[in-house]
């Protein structure tokens, strides 16, 4: 038996490898594929990556080649796009071509093929679109604005109360936030029964369902059907499990809503808004899809919004002249001892522009996932084929820093985003391209603008982020470093497990000092949020 597979892969390998051979031609129907490096037999680009920092090798790529780069790993075909104008013009303006995904055996089997962000594009897909916009449009978010400032607030408390648990906060911040917006529930302190099940099945996606796995997967399906006991498959051990934690994700935080109904206290969510329809029969047909968009949304939200948090303090420790801007205006507007609200945000344009810097400056989701191409498409005279095989990837840590109209790319400066008069000049921040492009763009957008808002504004008013001190008494130096979500980033562009979370950037633990620059302020935050979480309750 093992002989026979021995012998059926080798004839794959050779199959590939003729394949992989075919197709290192440059053009195809008479017109170019976009210019690129020179890719080997098989392996293509493989071993030109850096396998810490990939995006180091597109952007290396992007100054060499141009904008639109083609390249190519183990026979997947990979269009790499290092502008965000030709990103509009491709994905935005001829989404019906790029808003597809390829196909990746692991995700289904790990029971992940419910996430919005992994499905081909389809009837399923819209119709979690149109949930999405049901209860995540402008407006929808906009409601929740209380509850923004309220877990603002309560991070503002813990992180004074408790400085060193910094990253126990933030993540604490982004649990109870995703849970609360989508489900009206609030989250326990410690060993929430849904978020340990939500975390298990991120425990296992990263550890587990790493790229390299996806992309054999992707090569050879086949040893999906192996047993366990075959070497390379004991990571298949796990998924049983896996499913079983995510239909509990799925099903327990969902049912928690209609008892909360049925007793008539059940919070605004998402979920509730979509169960208050009054059309019923609308309401069953779809209950499966907003399970999974419920789902998708904690999944997806809960790391990105601790890691962007994180960064912001990262960069108030290196850059303390942001902060003193920030008081300042702040201080003008809503007096000495205020709580700034969503009221004040037009009169805010330095935070506005804080919030689009840090999306900016060291972006979350230095990759995005990517997208394939439904049918054969030519830009700019280069011909980008049709196939799952030919994926469209969206380079956003190129996009974000060598744009050519920004000067010092590498330095945090929100007056970048300002007029000489202070105005604010570019788009809103929810219409940032670090949400993305086209029909696949994040759905939460406007969610996350608003929760990263009061965060922003919260802490900017009442903590000042200092370097700790030694044991002489003086300053700690930080030097900035970042890690993946994934330790192994070969091959990251092939996998596709959850819209933010595979490459999720955040920084090191890096140590500094958290004060109370405003009394006033931090009485008045531990008040309201003590007060609205038992009215809430």
């Amino acid at each position: 038996m093992i002989k026979n597979y021995i012998v059926f892969l080798a004839i794959v390998c050779a199959i590939s490898i003729a394949e992989a051979w075919r197709t290192t031609r440059r053009k195809a129907n008479g017109m170019p594929l976009p210019p690129g490096p020179r890719l080997l037999p098989f392996v293509g680009n493989a071993l030109d990556i850096d396998t810490a920092r990939p995006w180091l090798t597109y952007a290396k790529w992007g100054k060499q080649y141009g904008d639109i780069v083609y390249t190519r790993f183990l026979g997947q075909h990979f269009v790499v796009i290092n502008s965000e104008h030709v990103a509009r013009t491709v994905v935005d303006r001829r989404s019906a071509i790029y808003s597809d995904r390829p196909h990746i055996a692991t995700n289904e089997y790990f029971g992940l093929s419910f996430n919005t962000a992994l499905m081909p594009y389809g009837d399923t897909f819209r119709m979690h679109r149109k949930l999405y916009h049901q209860v995540l449009r402008i407006e929808a978010s906009n409601s929740y604005q209380d509850l923004y400032l309220r877990k603002a607030h309560e991070l503002v408390a813990n992180l004074l109360d408790a400085p060193k648990d910094m990253q126990g906060h933030l993540n604490t911040l982004s649990a109870s936030l995703v849970m609360a917006v989508t489900y009206g529930y609030e989250t326990k302190p410690r060993d929430d029964p849904f978020v340990t099940s939500v975390q298990k099945v991120i425990r296992i996606i990263t550890h587990v369902l790493t790229p390299e796995k996806a992309a054999i997967m992707m090569l050879f399906p086949f040893l999906n059907r192996l047993p366990s006991f075959i070497p390379g498959g004991k990571y298949k051990k796990q998924a049983p499990e896996c499913r079983i934690l995510v239909k509990e994700v799925m099903e327990k935080p969902f049912e928690y809503v209609k008892k909360q109904m049925a007793e008539g206290v059940a919070r605004p969510s998402m979920v509730s808004d979509f169960l208050s329809q009054g059309d019923e029969s609308h309401v069953r047909a779809h209950e499966q899809s907003m399970k999974e968009v419920a789902a998708t949304a904690y999944i997806a939200g809960s790391e990105t919004t601790s890691s962007t948090i994180n960064m912001l303090l990262l960069a108030l420790l290196l850059y303390p002249e942001v902060q003193t801007r920030a008081r300042a205006e702040i201080d003008a507007v809503c007096g000495s001892d205020r709580i700034p609200t969503f009221h004040d945000r037009n009169s805010l344009p330095y935070i506005e522009a804080i919030c689009r810097e840090i999306l900016r400056w060291e972006p979350v989701v230095p990759l995005s996932i990517p997208h394939a191409t439904s049918c054969d498409d030519f830009y700019n005279g280069f011909f980008i084929p049709k196939g799952h095989r030919l994926l469209l990837i969206i380079f956003l840590k190129r996009i974000h820093r060598y744009r050519g109209n920004l000067s010092q790319p590498i330095t945090f400066d929100p007056g970048r985003h300002l007029t000489a008069d202070g105005e604010l000049k570019d788009e809103p921040t929810y219409s940032h391209f670090s949400f993305g492009f086209g029909r696949r763009i994040c759905p939460g957008r406007f969610f996350a603008d608003n929760a990263l808002w009061a965060s922003v504004v919260s802490i900017l008013s009442t903590v000042e982020i200092a370097n700790a001190k030694d044991e002489d008494g003086k300053d700690i130096d930080v030097k900035p470093e970042f890690t993946s979500g994934l330790a192994m980033l070969v091959l990251s562009l092939l996998i596709c497990i959850s819209e933010d979370l595979t490459r999720n950037s955040h920084p090191k633990d890096f140590p500094c000092s958290i004060r109370s620059i405003s009394l006033a302020r931090e009485e008045q935050m531990r008040m309201m949020w003590k007060a609205d979480l038992v009215d809430g309750q």
